[in-house]
């Protein structure tokens, strides 16, 4: 039995020694990974989206002490996450004027944290080898023109346009009718099989039309022409069925549930306080898409070369 007491209390003795010595993140004081509680960000599935919620999920792990969960969700899923509880942040809005009412203005389970710093454009693109051969092909008044070259087997006989997955914000269905195109939206089903086509369409010299949205690391490596629609003016795309005009720039943001603004702290304040630019962006993706990083790499690399642009983020105190 006195054997036994005395095994015991050089256990304890060694983890009190072992606790003791313990060291955080590089000797310094950060608080250990989880200490803080578990913060929920819905990840929408497109890379730039992810390149944001990385970057702030390793800082809020490495410099805040949060554990982090990633929950892959489509967007207007990620919006009813507010108010089961599943979700606390949304990392880039696209626009969502019809879900910003219902869950900010009439449920009251979310808010505003304001914007990502980012600039979304969504639009029509043609391969830049094509608009070369064809100048007029930009101008969407003669691409009823070309329907034959865009067409394919999965278009019906008339012009294939391309989208991506159908959960992305998109109005074409109602623009082809709207503006009697000739043409098909066919959906590739994901943002890779979007890009893969658009490399190929310029590898191989194949006629493409497709949607597509930036901040995208693709256009910093290939070149597109943009198809000039309708102009946009406000109001034009009010009604969904009516649709006749081209995609407003977005001013990307953050929405957050109520109850993470109200109770999340540091890591809400983290959240509110991200911001940065499309080249940012764009250089997380790439780490991501076409250098083989995990979301851990390439979000610590971007934050040891970048201190300065993520420092302001980090609430006072903290």
């Amino acid at each position: 039995m006195k054997n036994r007491q005395l095994s015991i209390a050089m256990v304890v003795t060694l983890l009190l020694a072992g606790c003791g010595g313990a060291k955080s993140d590089a000797g310094d004081n950060k608080p250990s990974a989880g200490s803080k509680g578990t913060v929920k960000l819905a990840i929408n599935p497109w890379v730039g989206y992810e390149a944001n919620a990385d970057v702030l999920a390793y800082l809020l792990e490495h410099q805040l002490g949060y554990t982090v969960e990633k929950k892959n969700l489509k967007e207007e899923i990620s919006w009813q996450g507010f108010e089961t509880g599943e979700v606390d942040a949304i990392v880039e809005n696209w626009g969502h004027d019809d879900l910003k009412k219902t869950y900010i203005e009439e449920k009251k389970v979310a808010v505003e944290a304001g914007p990502t710093g980012n600039t979304g454009v969504i639009g029509w693109y043609v391969p830049q080898w094509l608009a070369d051969e064809h100048p007029d092909i930009t101008d969407w008044n003669n691409l009823n023109k070309y329907a034959d070259l865009f067409k394919t087997s999965e278009s019906g006989g008339k012009g294939q346009l391309l989208d991506g997955d159908p959960s992305y914000v998109t109005n074409d269905e109602a623009l082809v009718g709207n503006l009697k195109l000739n043409y098909k939206v066919v959906y590739s089903g994901s943002e890779a099989a979007l890009i893969k086509a658009a490399q190929q369409a310029t590898a191989q010299k194949k006629p493409l039309l497709f949607y597509f949205y930036e901040p995208q690391w693709l256009f910093a490596k290939e070149k597109y022409a943009r198809v000039k629609l309708p102009a946009y003016s406000a109001g034009c795309d009010a009604d969904p069925k009516k649709v006749a005009c081209d995609y407003p720039d977005y001013k990307l943001d953050k929405i957050v549930s109520k109850k993470f603004a109200d109770t999340g702290g540091a890591a809400y304040g983290l959240i509110k306080n991200f911001t940065w630019t499309n080249d940012d962006q764009n250089l997380v993706s790439d780490y991501l898409t076409n250098q083989g990083m995990s979301a851990d790499q390439a979000a610590e690399k971007w934050v040891k070369e970048h201190e300065s642009t993520w420092k302001p983020w980090i609430p006072a105190g903290s």
